[in-house]
């Protein structure tokens, strides 16, 4: 009795001939590191005096290779540990200070931001937040997503995470 093969291997396999015949000339892997040169290892940075919390488990940001992925960055002032106060554009400044100093600890800085994903609460303080953005981009603004959201941690009512050049 002969096994069939199974559709998955076939679909990588024709899908792999497909990019070769396409002109492709590198496939993206994950990193493995030359013979002899040992893998990017991942970094967790922080920032510098500001201890991580213990409600939030997470990282500002982490590492590999050049690239920085920056965690999401809510209006929380780091000296008070509130929300700052409104109107939205000072939420939304706050939250971009709060990456400045998470990208500046890693050695990066905001014109190296290659993309963003900005959460609102409120999907109507679309232009406000935009006007706040367009004055830290000021040119060759990275790649941007924004998503209307319920709810973001305590109480923000903007989030901003990014990923970056080191």
């Amino acid at each position: 009795m002969r096994k069939q093969k199974s559709n998955r291997r076939s679909f990588l396999r024709g899908s792999l001939a497909g990019a070769a015949t396409m002109g492709a000339t590198a496939l993206a892997l994950p990193a493995t590191g030359a013979p002899g040169k040992p893998a990017a290892q991942k970094k967790v940075i922080n920032i510098p005096g500001i201890p991580p919390t213990l409600t939030g488990m997470f990282s500002s940001a982490t590492q590999l290779g050049n690239l920085l992925f920056v965690s999401g960055q809510g209006a929380v002032d780091p000296a008070t540990h509130q929300v700052a106060p409104g109107p939205i554009s000072n939420q939304v400044k706050q939250c971009l200070e709060n990456i400045k100093a998470v990208l500046d600890a890693a050695g990066s800085s905001m014109d190296k931001v290659l993309k963003c994903t900005v959460f609102l609460a409120d999907i109507a303080d679309f232009k406000a937040m935009n006007a706040v953005y367009h004055s830290y981009f000021t040119s060759n603004p990275p790649a941007r997503t924004t998503l209307a959201v319920k709810d973001l941690p305590l109480a923000s009512p903007v989030e901003i995470e990014c990923i970056a050049c080191v």
